[in-house]
């Protein structure tokens, strides 16, 4: 098990700004590659950034190039994801995953998950 538990969401005007967190449980944190994704209602949850286990690669989904950036703390067992300018389209539940034994990114298979945490972009 690889408990997972997100933060940081919450309401915000667009062009503003937000700052998510994963925290991860466990001694092995180093290991997995992290993901986040969002889900939309009505949409298909999709993988919006990953970061390999050393954090030297990354993947974003093309919506939030140059505006989201994940980064993670191995030491904290912790990933992040800083996202700018945001959009109202940024509006989801936001989610963390653990990919164990892959390299992440968006044909990984993402083995555990945290709950989500809620972001609200307004017009």
């Amino acid at each position: 098990q690889v408990p997972l538990v997100e933060s940081g969401g919450g309401l915000v005007q667009a062009g503003g700004s937000l700052r998510l967190s994963c925290a991860a449980s466990g001694s092995t944190f180093s290991r997995y590659a992290m993901g986040w994704f969002r889900q939309a209602p009505g949409k298909e949850r999709e993988l919006v950034a990953a970061v390999r286990r050393s954090g030297s690669g990354t993947y974003y989904a093309d919506s939030v190039k140059g505006r989201f950036t994940i980064s993670r703390d191995n030491a904290k067992n912790m990933v992040y994801l800083q996202m700018n300018s945001l959009k109202p389209e940024d509006t989801a539940v936001y989610y963390c995953a653990a990919d164990l034994y892959g390299s992440g990114g968006p044909d990984a298979e993402y083995e555990y998950w945290g709950q989500g945490t809620q972001v609200t972009v307004s017009s």
